[in-house]
């Protein structure tokens, strides 16, 4: 498969493409779908997450699919779930965790059994791919997770998590250990039942507080990555966290997503040639209503990863909602014709 001769690091005509947030809210057919079935649903339902899954790979010549779910499931799987809201859309916790008992609660055991649905889900998916197409799973980071179950996510979540890392210092760890083993149970069943790899979501590792990305966040992905099967590629998307880098490498990250304010040519410079980069086209020129703007937008993308081995062509960040569908056509017009 191409995508995983770009994991690892092997010279290809043009390199891989596929897009975070490519199964679902951008795309007509599922925007048709949600007419007849809410989030949590076309997420629980194998059927229906298989063929979300596989809608964007029937339209456009991709690299790779990627399992449609959320990273909520994993809190769900352990005892706290998630829900749309009432007004506004969008999901957020059931319930935020307040206290050591609640943390304590957190349940383990089972957290496979309750994921049951994505198995089911990535095997059909599985059955459908053409053998060129890689399988992609993925998870949320025991630190953005958190942020969500303790305060709905972003400054919010990450400012009481902050406090609770200072406060109740053993308790965070009591958190954050459930969370990495139970991210880790999450992905090694993705990879059992057909994931070719697996992606980390860091999307709040930047909240992490100066000085501490390492023992907030990073050290939590690198147990989780440890206890994934050797060989699967694992990919880490830590949004603003350039800086961090080569200790996200060391880690044990093979792959790492880069975000759209960063030059591939000058990460590449500092991590050399074994650690594969995915990235980093701006989302919003998704949006574009000039072919031509979103043509040179992907050129100068190539243009700065040019001659890099283990490129893999992808947004720096998730595929916005109102992404027109000429403008994925333009870009994947582009990365084809540099095999003729």
């Amino acid at each position: 498969m191409r995508f995983l001769s770009a994991c690892r690091c092997e010279p290809l005509s043009r390199p891989p493409v596929w897009f975070m947030r490519q199964a679902g809210r951008w795309l007509p057919e599922y925007r048709e779908l949600k007419t007849r079935y809410d989030f949590t649903t076309l997420v629980r339902t194998p059927a229906l997450a298989a063929e979300v899954t596989l809608q964007p790979v029937r339209r456009f010549p991709l690299d790779a699919a990627i399992l449609f779910s959320d990273i909520l499931v994993v809190p769900e799987a352990l005892g706290q779930g998630y829900r749309f809201r009432e007004n506004g859309g969008g999901l957020e916790m059931e319930f935020h965790l307040r206290d050591a008992a609640q943390i304590e609660a957190l349940c383990e055991t089972g957290v496979r059994e309750r994921l049951d649905y994505m198995a089911q889900a990535l095997r059909l998916i599985r059955a459908e791919l053409d053998g060129k197409t890689a399988l992609l799973g993925f998870a949320g980071s025991p630190w953005t997770l958190a942020t969500y179950m303790v305060g709905g996510g972003g400054e919010a979540g990450a400012a009481r998590l902050r406090s609770l890392a200072a406060e109740s210092p053993a308790i965070f760890e009591t958190l954050m250990g459930k969370l990495a083993n139970a991210v880790a149970a999450c992905l090694r069943l993705q990879i059992e039942n057909g994931a070719d790899a697996v992606q980390i979501f860091d999307s709040w590792g930047f909240l992490c507080g100066e000085g501490d990305y390492g023992r907030f966040s990073l050290e939590w992905i690198r147990r989780i990555i440890a206890a994934l099967p050797a060989g699967v590629p694992v990919i880490v998307f830590a949004k603003g966290m350039s800086a961090q880098a080569e200790a996200i490498a060391a880690a044990g990250a093979g792959i790492l997503s880069v975000d759209s304010a960063v030059r591939l040519s000058a990460l590449r410079a500092r991590l050399g040639p074994r650690i594969a980069l995915q990235g980093n086209l701006d989302p919003s020129i998704m949006e574009s209503d000039s072919p031509a703007q979103v043509r040179e937008a992907v050129q100068l993308v190539l243009a700065d990863a040019a001659g890099m081995p283990g490129h893999i062509f992808n947004l720096g960040h998730g595929m916005p909602p109102a992404a027109k569908l000429k403008n994925a056509e333009n870009l994947l017009e582009v990365l084809g014709a540099l095999e003729t």
